[in-house]
């Protein structure tokens, strides 16, 4: 059925909703668009009224690739929308909050991405999904991408050649690091001994620093580090980073910002040492990651680093395994960055603790503003928020939040100013 709509705002995914609610990918505010109603989404939805807001897409591109779905908006409008998914987030646990000015980081800047790769009758196809669908976009050009991520396309087709089925097409991750690009593979062929001689010929081939298959390394040529303020650190294959380094830097300095001069700090979900390794250098730490791999690395990045404070290095599952509110309380200062699922067991531990300062990364706003809410209740009063936006383009929206208890019988409070 054709219907004309008007867009009255975006939704979490960055689609424009119409009254129903109805869904229209890649509209804005105040649009006029038709197109074939299909149950709540409008199909092949054309702009009749365009918003002030919408401007052309700078990627060719744009139009088949499942990737950056606010290309088409204008920056500072993309900006104030991710920060009102936030405020909004945290109004519907009756939160306010002062925000801090976004920051964004530019474009070829992503050190990290997942290439579809997929043999074809004339060779193979490399790129990303298109939205919402199991086509590949053979895509030569991305604008988010650092040069030296893009250049591991060459890298996903003659994996692809050598190890990939007809019938699915290979993940390849590829992560820019100091030594050169770490890849790994997931979806190809079981390894055999035709793979094991073949895949370390290509990883010559293209310079690789490693390459893991299915989760087995089979070519280590150098250690593909990264580095954590003085610390080197190599993590185990597919661990997780921050998408640029642009936006680690500024998630690290509002972390720093938050702890002020915090002499005992707790670093919760640490993987390998992002946010745990820099404030060593001010701060003694307690690092919590329920990853064993991620945790080892981060510790021998911390030994082999010169100057830096004692770092405690634990693996434990935080969400079965909190650390208790006893166990937190001889500490100054607290870091969390859980994954989308937020903390609630954790969350509740510091919320009894009493510990004096608390630094909050979030990917969700949602499971955020949840979280906060328990510490508010508590008595701990949340200073400022920052969106930090390393997914240019897209709807994911990330975070950094400070929380000060005002007061705590027999200790003081530190200043997050």
């Amino acid at each position: 059925m054709d219907a004309t709509l008007t867009i009255t705002r975006l939704g979490h995914q960055g689609d424009g909703i119409a009254e129903g609610p109805v869904y229209v990918p890649r509209t804005l505010p105040g649009e006029v668009v038709t197109g074939t109603l299909d149950g709540a989404t409008l199909r092949d939805a054309r702009i009749v009224t365009p918003s002030a807001q919408r401007v052309r897409a700078p990627c060719r591109h744009y139009a088949a690739c499942g990737g950056c779905d606010l290309q088409h908006a204008r920056d500072d409008f993309v900006a104030e929308w991710k920060e009102g998914v936030v405020r909004a987030a945290l109004a519907a646990q009756g939160i306010e909050a002062e925000f801090l000015p976004i920051h964004t980081s530019p474009p070829g800047s992503r050190r990290r991405a997942t290439f579809a790769a997929r043999r074809t009758k004339k060779g193979v196809t490399v790129g990303f999904h298109g939205r919402a669908s199991d086509t590949i976009v053979d895509t030569d050009q991305c604008l988010i991408l650092h040069p030296d991520v893009l250049a591991g396309r060459a890298v996903a087709a003659d994996l692809a050649l050598v190890g990939a089925s007809r019938k699915a097409a290979l993940a390849v991750g590829v992560t820019r690091t100091m030594s050169g690009l770490d890849v790994v593979v997931t979806g190809g062929k079981p390894l055999d001994d035709a793979l094991r001689i073949a895949l370390p010929g290509v990883a010559r081939a293209h310079d690789l620093a490693r390459l893991t298959w299915d989760a087995e390394v089979v070519a280590l040529r150098r250690p593909p580090a990264q580095r954590f303020g003085r610390a080197e650190v190599v993590p185990p294959p597919g661990a997780f980073l921050q998408a640029t380094p642009d936006g680690e830097a500024a998630l690290l300095a509002a972390v720093r910002r938050a702890l002020g001069d915090a002499g005992r700090v707790v670093d919760l979900f640490a993987g390998c040492g992002t946010f745990a390794l820099p404030l060593a250098e001010q701060a003694e730490v307690l690092a919590i990651e329920g990853d064993a791999a991620m945790i080892q690395a981060l510790d021998r990045g911390w030994r082999s680093a010169p100057g830096l404070k004692r770092v405690r290095a634990e693996a434990r599952d935080l969400f079965r395994r909190p650390l208790l509110a006893e166990e937190l309380q001889r500490l100054d200062a607290a870091v969390i960055d859980p994954p989308r699922a937020g903390a609630e067991a954790q969350t509740a531990m510091l919320a009894r603790s009493g510990i004096p300062v608390i630094a909050a990364i979030s990917c969700n706003p949602v499971t955020f503003a949840r979280d906060a809410k328990s510490l508010v209740q508590a008595g701990y009063r949340l200073n400022w928020v920052q969106v930090v936006d390393q997914f240019r383009w897209s709807p994911h929206v990330e975070l950094a939040a400070a929380f000060t208890l005002a007061h705590i019988p027999g200790r003081r409070a530190r200043s997050t100013s």
